[in-house]
């Protein structure tokens, strides 16, 4: 159980350090980059990118885990729970990358969508709980 645990954390890691590396080598992060000034009709599509990101992760999260079968084994559902979550964090990302790419003046919102996609950390604790949430341990 705990090497499977540990291989998500390492996928975990990978993808963290990945867009957090991105970040402070295109992100040109200062003080002045970090405050959100100019908001029009056309920067509504990117304010509300992160709240739509952080939705659809959740919701793409909980229904993936609906696949998990409450007969079998914590360890048998791993495998669900690992996808689910791939699929959780590569939203979070590539919403990040967007926001960086797209629109840099509102760059803090993508770190803001890095910092809870850190806050993700998978332990077996966090995945109990996930699983039980629905009703599947």
């Amino acid at each position: 159980m705990s090497e499977k645990i540990k291989a998500l954390q390492i996928i975990h890691l990978a993808l963290c350090a990945g867009a957090i590396f991105t970040y402070i080598l295109l992100g040109n992060i200062s003080m002045e980059t970090l405050s959100v000034s100019n908001i029009d009709g056309s920067s509504l599509v990117y304010l509300g990118l992160p709240i739509i990101a952080f939705a659809l992760s959740n919701f793409l999260f909980n229904n993936q885990l609906k696949q998990a079968d409450n007969k079998r084994k914590l360890e048998d559902n791993i495998a669900v729970y690992q996808t689910a979550s791939i699929i959780r964090w590569a939203v979070l990302q590539g919403s990040a990358f967007l926001i960086l790419f797209l629109k840099p003046d509102f760059i803090l919102f993508g770190i803001l969508l890095i910092i809870y996609l850190v806050l993700l950390r998978p332990t077996e604790a966090r995945m109990r709980k996930d699983l039980d949430y629905l009703g599947n341990v």
